[in-house]
């Protein structure tokens, strides 16, 4: 009878074992799978509508997660934890992406759309023939400022109008070495590629002059800041710009002439999508025209869909501070991939620089 007891108690407890071991596979299959698709996109960075409109045309049900920077992005993926169908990088680190095989090749046969981007945004030197990353949204970094609460004589058309001693305590600075470092190798001829000391050197302490007139460096709480008239001059991207002047008629956007980013965001697939069928049915979704325009219409930055821009409001896309000619992008630069070590190199610059502010 003991010996029955004992069977009978071993058959109990591989049972229950077998139904822990299900209900986990249960929970792990909710997380991805070919009904689900996990995206990881920047904040407010897409029309919530649309995510819905594509649940109810696929059939697939969206799981949304944001960071907020490509290097939080970055770290995440490589640690492999999360299975993400989708991210939206920028160039440099879709570069590096490619360089750490962490990206699954795309069909460029399961996305027709395709036909619809403008050439000019395809086969870019990040990722020639577009093998790993398809254009999403592109833009730049410049200062948008507020118009009617500084003189006639900062118009921003050059970086130097941040040194201006009117803007003392007025500036608002975008929390990123690329893009302050970058800025001050702009603001003395260089480019922001710059792999040369010397002049990195030189653009911090030109920066380190900026001490006076530097309010905060900040991330997306500029922007509530700006619309409210809280602040005067802010260093931005082009999209977060155009919200602020959504909202306040006071507010204008300036590229400086020495030059300044040309940024793109494009789509990709990881190698630890669960579901790639999908991952390319999104993909194409979003390049659909109507889809981009609305997409467009609602986060603010310029689509490279040259379809969707024919829907847009032609005062949109004519507008050449957000929308830049062809001769006014030649002194614009893409962001090249630095490498870990020079990119430990700029932070250590923003860094310092960000010490020396009182």
């Amino acid at each position: 009878m003991k010996s029955l007891i004992n069977v009978t108690l071993s058959i109990l407890l591989v049972c229950g074992l077998l139904a822990f071991v299900a209900a986990k596979l249960d929970t792990s299959n909710a997380a991805g799978g070919d009904g689900v698709l996990t995206i990881y996109n920047w904040g407010e960075y897409i029309d919530p509508d649309l995510i819905k409109q594509f649940e109810e045309e696929t059939g697939i049900t969206v799981i949304y997660e944001t960071f907020d920077s490509n290097e939080a992005m970055l770290t995440k993926i490589r640690q492999g934890g999360s299975a993400y169908d989708i991210a939206v990088p920028s160039e440099y680190t879709i570069e590096t992406m490619v360089d750490e095989d962490l990206l699954i090749e795309i069909d460029h046969a399961k996305v027709p759309n395709l036909q619809n981007i403008d050439p000019y945004y395809l086969d870019l030197p990040f990722d020639p023939a577009n093998k790993y990353s398809i254009p999403y949204f592109w833009g730049t970094v410049g200062v948008v400022f507020n118009r009617a609460q500084l003189p006639d004589h900062l118009t921003f058309d050059t970086w130097e109008h941040l040194w201006d001693p009117a803007l003392k305590d007025k500036v608002f600075l975008v929390d990123g070495s690329r893009e302050v470092i970058g800025m001050g190798l702009n603001s003395l001829g260089y480019s922001l590629n710059s792999r040369d000391d010397q002049q990195l050197r030189e653009a911090t302490e030109h920066l380190k002059a900026l001490d006076g007139n530097v309010k905060a460096i900040i991330g997306d709480e500029v922007t509530p800041l700006m619309i409210n008239n809280e602040a005067t001059v802010a260093v931005t991207f082009s999209g977060q710009a155009a919200d602020m002047m959504w909202e306040n008629e006071d507010l204008d956007f300036a590229v400086p002439q020495e030059g300044s980013n040309l940024w793109f965001d494009n789509m990709v697939i990881p190698k630890t999508a669960q579901n790639v069928e999908g991952a390319h049915k999104f993909i194409n979704f979003m390049l659909d025209p109507e889809v981009s325009a609305q997409n467009a219409d609602y986060v603010g930055y310029a689509t490279p869909n040259k379809a969707a821009m024919a829907i847009l409001d032609e005062e949109v896309v004519t507008d050449e501070r957000f929308y830049p000619s062809e001769e006014m992008r030649t002194n614009l630069e893409v962001y090249e991939n630095l490498g870990l070590e020079m990119l430990g190199v700029y932070n250590e610059y923003f860094l310092e620089f960000k010490m020396s502010l009182q």
